[in-house]
């Protein structure tokens, strides 16, 4: 009886070694093939890099429409398709159907249209995106609005399995794209301004069993802490985090309702096998109501990704009075810091600041802005690793029912979602950022279950004194965390960007233009699309051809007011100032549009 049980657990452990190592084969291969276009971000590393050049800085201005697809379907589309061999598999925002298309012919080989409550809009806070789609093991992979997690036969888009993920009646939403490492599906959590206890989960690519969840605060049992060997950044060391390192932090059991959430991107690096992200904000906006350094939210996390145990965390906005979310992804790469060659992971915040570590020890390494417009804080003091408050710009020492006028970032960040890309042959990022200022006034508000909870108003506008736009693109030097060069934009960059070996980037604007420009930030090409584009560039080659695309249909927070026809938010969050130039814009929905060489 013994031998059978020490056989039957030998052969599950080898069955489950198999999987993961099928898994991790297969989507690095395809990955590894320019050709595919495998992740949302092309590789685990969010490098958002392609080796094609069949397209590049001299003939790029030969581009032309090659074919495009509707989704059939208004408000934001951010994310970008995926491409695997010959098929490509798109999705829309809510109802986030999903679409498999020769890429060939462009015949739609089959579509799934999930049915969703629509009472679930309501309970979306920055309007209905959704930031597509992953694929491994042939099945594609859906984390819809409603937080049902859906595993699809990537041939016939029947329903392999599902999971739900959240309870979105309680504000526990998904916007967020799922990311495969491993034999691991990893998805996270939306709905801060609802109260929702941040945390981020793992299933099984298999069959959707839930492996870990690890929250971003709370008990250390519950983050999945070790407080002698999880760490932080602190006293210019890495130094083990300690017990309770959130529950101290908080009011009483304000943590139970203390955000923190994962709607973001997500890398993995395969030598540590560490997971990375960020968690956002604190719940609510009116830090009167939750006073302390509130961790862990606006953190970057280190997990172990078989576990989900926390290796390393550090928190870029203690007590955040802003809503700098910290969810923006993380890149990893190596590059040179001070003469040395190190393993860094790069974050561009919303806080306006861009930080280089550690990725193996989470040693604090670079904190600068990159965008000089920020002004609520003077620097990042490098021994603390916490950001030194201007009192001026302070929500908190002005204290509620008061308007801080002219802080800056606003809360759309000088970064926000929208992801940069990492050029290897340069050692540059390149970043597309919002270049805004805003009004905030905290009030006191109430928590009740299933309905917002936000506490504030705000108002935003151009960042004053500056060059009369709203954002920026910018090639940004995170071993020294200095601007290379910036290209102003009239407004806000909320396109993710894409670099490729033919020594061009790629990026969209909100009034709809694919633009392409060289290393140098010379502007090469330019083509309006029917929308503005909040959807991210991506590239791929069929038939000896390299074509490249990005969804357009305006939306998400920056483009809200215009995709709704409001000059508000209907949450009353505020909406980005500055757009009486587009009072005539017309929105034709999420379109995908691809171009070629002609």
């Amino acid at each position: 009886m013994k031998v059978f049980r020490l056989l039957w657990l030998g052969a599950l452990a080898t069955s489950m070694l198999a999987d993961t190592v099928v898994a991790n084969d297969e989507l690095a291969k395809l990955s590894a093939n320019p050709a595919n276009w495998a992740m949302q971000a092309g590789d685990f590393a969010n490098h958002r890099y392609s080796e094609l050049s069949q397209i590049n800085k001299s003939n790029v201005k030969k581009l032309k429409v090659a074919w495009m697809m509707s989704t059939g379907v208004l408000r934001g589309h951010e994310g970008s398709p995926l491409v695997i061999g010959n098929m490509m598999y798109l999705h829309s925002a809510f109802p986030n159907k999903v679409f498999a298309v020769d890429v060939a012919t462009q015949e739609i080989k089959w579509k799934f249209e999930p049915k969703q409550d629509t009472s679930v809009i309501a309970q979306m806070c920055c309007d209905t995106v959704n930031r597509g789609l992953a694929y491994a093991d042939g099945k594609v992979i859906l984390q819809q609005a409603d937080s049902m997690l859906v595993a699809l036969d990537a041939n016939t888009g029947k329903v392999v399995w599902k999971v739900k993920n959240g309870d979105s009646k309680l504000g526990a939403v998904n916007t967020n794209a799922p990311h495969i490492f491993g034999d691991k599906v990893i998805t996270g959590i939306s709905g801060g301004e609802w109260g929702v206890r941040g945390y981020i989960s793992a299933y099984k690519l298999s069959d959707g069993k839930l492996v870990w969840r690890g929250y971003s605060v709370g008990p250390d049992e519950e983050m999945l802490i070790d407080p002698n060997v999880t760490t932080t950044w602190a006293d210019g060391k890495v130094t083990p985090v300690g017990k309770d390192s959130s529950l101290k932090t908080w009011k009483a059991d304000q943590w139970k309702i203390g955000g923190g959430t994962t709607w973001g991107w997500y890398s993995w690096d395969k030598a540590s096998n560490l997971l990375y992200y960020g968690s956002g904000n604190p719940s609510t906006w009116n830090p009167a109501q939750r006073p302390g350094d509130n961790k862990w939210s606006m953190a970057i996390w280190a997990r172990d990704l078989d576990t989900g145990k926390v290796k390393w965390v550090y928190q870029m906005t203690p007590f955040d009075q802003w809503d700098f979310d910290g969810i923006n992804e993380m890149i990893l790469a190596d590059i040179k810091h001070k003469g040395q060659m190190r393993k860094a992971l790069v974050h561009f915040d919303r806080n306006g600041f861009g930080y280089t570590l550690d990725r193996v020890t989470g040693e604090l390494l670079v904190a600068e802005k990159f965008d000089p417009a920020v002004n609520w804080a003077t620097h990042v003091d490098m021994k603390s690793g916490r950001p030194q408050v201007d009192p001026r710009y302070s929500t908190a020492l002005n204290g509620p029912d008061v308007d801080t006028k002219g802080v800056c970032p606003a809360a759309l960040g000088s970064k926000d979602q929208q992801p940069a890309s990492f050029n290897p042959k340069t050692g540059l990022f390149y970043v597309p950022t919002n270049h805004v200022c805003m009004n905030y006034e905290p009030f006191k508000v109430d928590y009740v279950a299933g309905q917002p909870y936000v506490g504030a108003t705000l108002s935003m506008f151009p960042a004053p004194k500056s060059h009369g736009g709203m954002g920026n693109f910018i090639a940004w030097d995170a071993g020294t965390g200095k601007i290379v060069w910036s290209k102003p934009e009239k407004f806000s960059v909320w396109s993710g960007a894409l670099s490729t070996a033919g020594d061009v980037v790629f990026y969209g604007t909100l009034e709809g233009y694919l633009k392409a420009v060289d290393l140098n930030g010379k502007e090469l090409f330019k083509f309006k699309t029917p929308s503005g584009i909040i959807g991210n560039v991506f590239t791929y080659m069929h038939a000896g051809k390299q074509y490249v695309g990005v969804f357009s249909g305006i939306g998400g927070w920056a483009g809200i007011g215009m995709a709704a026809g409001l000059e508000k938010d209907s949450d009353g969050l505020g909406a980005v100032g500055g757009y009486k130039e587009l009072k005539n814009y017309t929105d034709l929905g999420g379109t995908l549009t691809v171009f070629t060489l002609e």
